[in-house]
């Protein structure tokens, strides 16, 4: 399995067997992060692996799920640093899924109380993994997930690449399922909105989805040996979608 079938088949797992993983997975992982180029390529950040197979992490127990280990990532706090820490943890998770390893984030919960900084970095997310109980993985009919009529306004027809890139945007996962994303397609392009909050801005872990919804785009169009790039067109409106706020575009570069 490689990343692009790994977003057609992954899920989040919150039950999970006590066991260890291999010290080689777990350098695997380290090194995968490593080369992973984020949305933002300069903002800095960092993971730690916490080691929890003997049960020592109560606190992480009682407010997320119990797992054999946790991934902490820390990030600069620069703007859109939420949506760049989706962008990369989406593609380390799809990356342990591919391995074999169950994965499912944590928001709201700290590795350590009263430690949410790692040098000049601050903690963003927790994501527990390790070997689930049961099966890691999901067909992806199984997702509970809004069809592409109801996320998308067509302005041409669209070819089979570009769905492509639309079902795998669509089947991102995002906190309490929210699917945040709307989307305008054209031939060569596709314009990506958020539905509008009473705040005039993305709120926290909104961003973190759209990172993760933004990983899938370019995972596909690397498959599909695609030039897309993310881009922020200054021209764009908000008449097709009136309740909606507009975050970026995907662009063929022909």
């Amino acid at each position: 399995m490689n990343l692009y079938e790994a977003i057609f088949s992954r899920k989040s797992v919150r039950s999970y067997e006590m066991e260890p993983v291999k010290a080689a997975l777990l350098s695997e992982v380290r090194e995968y992060y490593s080369q992973i180029e984020g949305l933002n390529p300069g903002i800095h950040t960092e993971i730690s692996i916490i080691d929890n197979t003997k049960g020592q992490n109560k606190r992480i127990h009682l407010l997320g799920a119990k797992a054999p280990y946790y991934i902490a990532f820390y990030s600069e706090d620069k703007d859109r640093a939420m949506m760049n820490a989706g962008y990369i943890m989406e593609q380390l998770a799809l990356f342990m899924c591919a391995k074999g390893l169950g994965t499912c984030f944590l928001s709201g919960v700290k590795p350590k109380a009263g430690n949410p900084h790692k040098g000049n970095l601050k903690f963003v997310i927790l994501m527990a993994f390790g070997y689930s109980r049961g099966s890691h993985t999901r067909k992806a009919v199984e997702a509970k997930r809004m069809d592409l009529q109801e996320l998308c306004v067509y302005k041409e027809v669209p070819r089979q690449w570009m769905k492509q890139l639309l079902d795998s945007a669509r089947l991102a996962p995002s906190s309490m399922n929210s699917q945040p994303w709307r989307f305008v397609v054209y031939d060569n392009r596709i314009h990506v909105f958020a539905k509008k909050h009473n705040m005039n801005h993305l709120g926290r872990y909104e961003e973190f989805n759209f990172g993760i919804m933004f990983s899938h785009l370019m995972i596909v169009a690397e498959e599909l040996w695609l030039d897309v790039d993310l881009i922020r067109l200054e021209d764009i409106t908000h008449k097709n979608f009136p309740n909606s706020q507009y975050i970026l575009s995907a662009i063929l570069r022909t």
